[in-house]
């Protein structure tokens, strides 16, 4: 203690000189009170966050390492199974029927003698005929993507088949024949599946298949799917088709004609 008006008495036992005030109110002392605990408090947060990653770092940074590369292939993996492309089914070895039952353009006959684009990263002309097996959906002008799509898209992957969708160009009054943007959308729309685009700038199929632009009712306004089946014949042409089991039989029956 520092006696009144005077410098510190001597330490007889040889000790350091200590200047101590002792306030006269103890309320003086909360600032260092707080700051007492408040320091307690962040060592103990140090000490649990050490305890916790303790056992990491006991090997030394490998672990981290390791642990964060098999995340990230994990991630990676999985993102890649979801988003990324399907495979396509390959074009069938058959050969085309040699007599079939009806003439080119009609249900059980062959696909018209004509070629059409098949739209990819560019455009490669391709034979009609050599569509198959598989399903060509003509998309009517003004027609608004339905879930039937997505239901043929994913029941021909399902079976190993292509699925190709068209537009019909045919003027239609007010209704304006798809765009390839249009039927790009239309086949995103399709998670299950991987429908080709086809363009048929001459209107082959829609003229060969399809009613008449403007036709009343769903048969006008719906798509017509085409099933082909792997010797090129047509078996079957459905206007306005509706999902349901009657049509995953339409497209299963394909593989064993």
């Amino acid at each position: 203690m520092r006696p009144d008006g005077g410098d510190p008495e001597p330490d007889d036992y040889g000790l350091p000189r200590i200047d101590v005030v002792v306030p006269d109110d103890a309320r003086e002392l909360e600032r260092d009170v707080v700051a007492y605990h408040r320091e307690r408090r962040r060592r103990r947060r140090r000490a649990r966050v050490r305890r916790l990653y303790r056992p990491l770092t006991r090997f030394g940074i490998a672990i981290p390492l390791i642990a964060g590369a098999l995340l990230v292939a994990l991630l990676s993996g999985v993102l890649m199974t979801a988003l990324g492309p399907r495979p396509a089914p390959r074009p069938t070895s058959a050969q085309l029927a040699p007599r079939p039952s009806a003439s080119p353009g009609r249900v059980g006959g062959l696909l018209p003698d004509r070629r059409v684009d098949l739209v990819t990263a560019d455009r490669t002309s391709t034979r009609l005929r050599d569509l198959r097996p598989g399903v060509i959906a003509i998309v009517p002008p003004g027609y608004r993507c339905e879930r039937v799509v997505a239901e043929l898209a994913g029941r021909t992957r399902e079976y190993t088949l292509n699925f190709w969708l068209v537009a019909d160009p045919r003027p239609a009054g007010a209704g304006k024949p798809a765009s390839l943007k249009e039927l790009r959308a239309c086949a995103g729309t399709a998670h299950n599946g991987a429908p080709q685009i086809l363009e048929d700038r001459d209107g082959v199929l829609a003229g060969a298949y399809s009613p008449a632009p403007g036709t009343p009712g769903p048969t006008g306004t719906g798509i017509t799917a085409v099933f082909v089946r792997p010797d090129g014949v047509v078996g079957e042409v459905v206007r306005a088709p509706r999902p349901g089991p009657a049509l995953t039989g339409k497209v299963e029956s394909l593989r064993s004609g």
